[in-house]
């Protein structure tokens, strides 16, 4: 019965701390919004320049402020790649196919930002992963 109640014990003890993990101040809220904000810049920076591929097509010459890309619609099935696929897979296609560039890794400080403006634009706009 003792093991019990220290096992107990513990496991509110893990509890409690991980409900304080989740506490943040105004002051915290403001520094991490500012900090997506930022890196949604760089997206658009990105997103509007040439710099991605080799020949000097931007994201924004078919997808201007990001239009059609629809993040809250994936995970989904995407045609050109015959699966389901999440929304940086078809991130790196457009930057494969009409950028002509070299795919960038899902943990890219790069990849980040793209996918950071992206949603930045639909922000507001209810999620519906696997819509067409």
């Amino acid at each position: 019965m003792r093991r019990f109640t220290t096992v107990l014990a513990l496991g509110f003890a893990l509890v409690g701390q991980s409900a304080l993990a989740d506490e943040f101040t105004r002051a915290d809220v403001d520094r991490y919004q500012k900090a997506f904000e930022t890196v949604a810049a760089d997206g658009r920076a990105l997103w509007t320049s040439g710099a991605l591929g080799t020949n000097g097509v931007a994201c924004a010459q078919c997808h201007p402020n990001a239009a059609n890309t629809h993040p809250e619609t994936y995970p989904k099935f995407q045609k050109q790649l015959g699966r389901v696929a999440q929304l940086f897979e078809m991130v790196n296609w457009c930057i494969r196919n009409p950028l002509q560039g070299a795919n960038l890794a899902a943990d890219d400080p790069k990849m980040t930002a793209l996918l950071s403006y992206i949603t930045f634009e639909r922000r507001g706009v209810k999620l519906s992963p696997g819509a067409h």
